[in-house]
């Protein structure tokens, strides 16, 4: 036994157990996660049954999302009414949607009250844009009042007007979200640009010759946006037509109008390749869909789209700069005293809590860098600030510094690897400091770099609590890149994964039905990082192959 100690053997297989620990957490975390998140998009059978509410028969309709059982004393102290010899007790917790008419969209039932679950056919389960989803029964299709199509053939006539109303939808949205959008932020440039007049106070023979091109190019933008308006109300007309009369399960007629509904589906009549194209369209909705009803509905492209931008443009900025610094500290920096202590400083740099570097974007970037660009190149903006607000510019650089002492050590290291020979040989060759060092060390070093920008990467794209201080919002009205000029709007916030994990796990109003979308969320954001990390991966990869193959 002694010589087994003695021969490491033990120390092998306890670094190997303890290996294949972590790897089965890992994996079995990302499970649950996956688990937990994406089953919420499979369509859920329907239940149908009644229960015993304060001595009254109850008919429930609706989606079984939780199922628990629990001390029988538990759900006595919270008040209700159960056998007296019960031990434990059983309950289920129902998604019945219809918050319009009942005030809530899930509802806890003791198992002991109900009668037996059934899952009728024509049961249907409709996806709202507000007041989340209805569960009923489709009685009638109506167009201006008229009703067009009942009994056998309402559900093919109701899905093809359903997509004749979301292409309606996107048709509105376009003109709203861009189209008046784009002549909106034109009229606000005219806007400024009389106000730049007044503030430079131009002289009335240098003015009127502008003002005259103001007012022609802003009764232009008037007239277009008359068109336009004109056109989303014939549109918002067209929506309105088509109304779906549906049946409760306590049997109140309720009228859904067709432009507030996303889709509709009778799960229980579902075949499988049906139900496998129903869960591929919801996840593709929630993946590249806008939020609703805060952010408790609806997709997160908004989000992904931020973290994404985000994390490139700090990309764009640490890699240079923590680069150059490491360059600066390893070949030209003389060694000493104050290089060490300029070391030191930088791996404690690493090691401060990221809401420091918040407070610090915020006083720095925000207000003393933001507010001197504002006074110097937007007077005619203020008060409302520009760039003195935050906004995607100022969180990209906050996390840069975030991330750039990760660089410049693993920059530093990588330059530290390279053998002096190679440099030697180059200088013998009669080149200069400068060639060797850009032509020969920083290439062979470029894996390293790669390292370093993938660990940024990594905990950039995790940080939340820095992004709250500096531009990142609960929910952002447009994309900081559109197809207007300059084509990415760096001063405006944005949406990011971890703050809307946050959001939606601990500030959203209903939390029954955010919680699924906060792991959905979380392996979303999961997903993201390992794909940003595989990428700058393999670019490090082919660099170390590259520069292997030119060195043999």
């Amino acid at each position: 036994m002694r010589n087994w100690f003695k021969s490491g053997d033990p120390w092998i297989w306890m670094i190997g157990g303890a290996l294949s620990i972590s790897v089965i957490m890992v994996v079995g975390l990302l499970l649950l996660i996956a688990v937990r998140g994406f089953s919420h998009f499979w369509p859920s059978p329907i239940v149908e049954t009644t229960a015993v509410v304060e001595g009254e028969q109850v008919r429930v309709l609706g989606v079984v999302t939780n199922s628990e059982t629990l001390p029988a004393d538990r759900i006595r102290e919270s008040g209700q009414i159960i056998d007296d010899d019960a031990i434990l007790v059983t309950r289920h917790l129902f998604k019945v949607g219809n918050r319009d008419i009942t005030g809530r969209d899930f509802v806890w039932y003791l198992e002991s009250t109900l009668s037996d679950f059934r899952y009728p056919e024509n049961a249907m389960m409709v996806e709202r844009r507000e007041w989340g989803n209805f569960y009923g029964y489709p009685l009638r299709l109506e167009e201006a009042g008229v009703p067009v199509a009942g009994g056998d053939e309402l559900w093919p006539v109701l899905q093809e007007r359903i997509v004749r109303a979301n292409e309606l939808h996107g048709q509105i949205q376009q003109i709203e979200r861009y189209e008046i959008g784009r002549i909106n932020g034109e009229l606000e440039r005219l806007r400024l640009e009389e106000r730049k007049m007044d503030h430079r106070q131009l002289p009335a023979a240098e003015r009127a010759p502008i003002q005259r091109v103001i007012d022609q190019r802003r009764q232009a933008l008037e007239a277009e946006y008359e068109v336009l308006r004109i056109q989303r109300e014939e549109l918002q007309e067209r929506a309105r037509r088509d109304v779906l009369i549906a049946q409760t399960a306590n049997g109140i007629e309720t009228p859904i109008n067709l432009s507030n509904i996303v889709m509709a589906s009778r799960n229980n009549a579902l075949s499988p390749p049906g139900k496998l194209a129903f869960y591929g369209h919801r996840i593709k909705d929630f993946l590249t869909g806008f939020p609703r009803e805060a952010n408790t509905e609806g997709g997160i492209f908004p989000a992904i789209f931020g973290t994404v931008t985000m994390v490139l443009i700090m990309s764009v900025f640490v890699t240079p700069f923590g680069v150059l610094a490491a360059i600066y500290l390893r070949e030209y920096a003389r060694q000493g005293p104050l290089l060490k202590m300029i070391r030191v400083s930088v791996y404690n740099l690493a090691g401060v809590p990221s809401i420091v570097f918040g407070v610090f974007g915020l006083g720095f970037f925000v207000y003393l860098v933001g507010g001197s660009i504002d006074n110097l190149f937007y007077p005619e903006r203020l008060p409302a600030p520009t760039f003195g607000t935050p906004g995607l510019f100022w969180a990209s650089l906050t996390l840069a510094l975030l991330t750039l002492p990760v660089v410049i050590v693993s920059t530093e290291e990588g330059l530290a690897r390279i053998p002096r020979t190679i440099r030697e040989g180059s200088l013998a060759l009669g080149a200069t400091k400068w060639e060797t060092l850009w032509k020969v060390v920083v290439p062979l070093s470029a894996p390293a770099m790669m390292t370093g920008l993938i660990l940024a990467v990594a905990r950039a794209a995790g940080e939340v609590a820095p992004l709250m201080l500096v531009g990142v919002v609960k929910l952002a009205p447009s994309l900081p890149v559109d197809g207007q000029f300059p084509f990415i709007h760096l001063d405006r916030k944005i949406m990011h994964l971890g703050f809307h994990i946050y959001d939606v796990g601990f500030q959203s109003p209903n939390v029954e039905a955010a919680r699924p979308l906060v792991y959905a969320t979380a392996l979303t954001l999961v997903v993201l990082i390992l794909v940003l990390n595989l990428t700058a991966i393999a670019i490090r990869n082919r660099l170390r192959e590259k520069y292997r193959a030119e060195g043999d």
